[in-house]
């Protein structure tokens, strides 16, 4: 059996997925997102169940990678360059949320037993060559 759509990408937030998909939309190209509603109702459950995905027909997976080629994925610094990895130089840069110390853990499952969303998360950024975080 052929599939019929083709996985693009996974987002953690709705919104970065709604922004590729106005992107890709605009290039006339049908676009399927799935989970977006379950990650806006609770956005805790977003690394469970996989992130927000977005789907294009098989026919135009080509096109949209071209798109999304275009488009920059990995984080900018102040000068809009691309960041680049201390360790490996390497310019896939990603923003991550880290629960690494005891603080961070108490506060994020305390929220989550008031089903709030957690107010003090650490961010850091992660090489996706590498897996440096830093």
């Amino acid at each position: 059996m052929e599939e019929v759509f083709k996985l693009i990408g996974r987002y953690q937030y709705s919104s970065q997925a709604i922004i590729l998909k106005g992107k890709l939309e605009a290039e006339g190209i049908s676009v399927f997102m799935r989970d977006n509603n379950t990650v806006d109702a609770n956005p805790l459950y977003s690394n469970a169940i996989g992130g927000v995905k977005l789907f294009v027909n098989s026919d135009d997976y080509p096109k949209a990678i071209e798109i999304f080629s275009q488009v920059a994925k990995y984080s900018l610094d102040n000068e809009n360059q691309l960041m680049k990895c201390p360790n490996c130089g390497a310019e896939q840069i990603d923003l991550v949320t880290t629960i690494k110390d005891l603080k961070s853990l108490f506060i994020y499952v305390f929220s989550l037993l008031l089903s709030l969303f957690p107010f003090y998360l650490k961010h850091k950024y992660k090489c996706g060559k590498c897996n440096f975080e830093f």
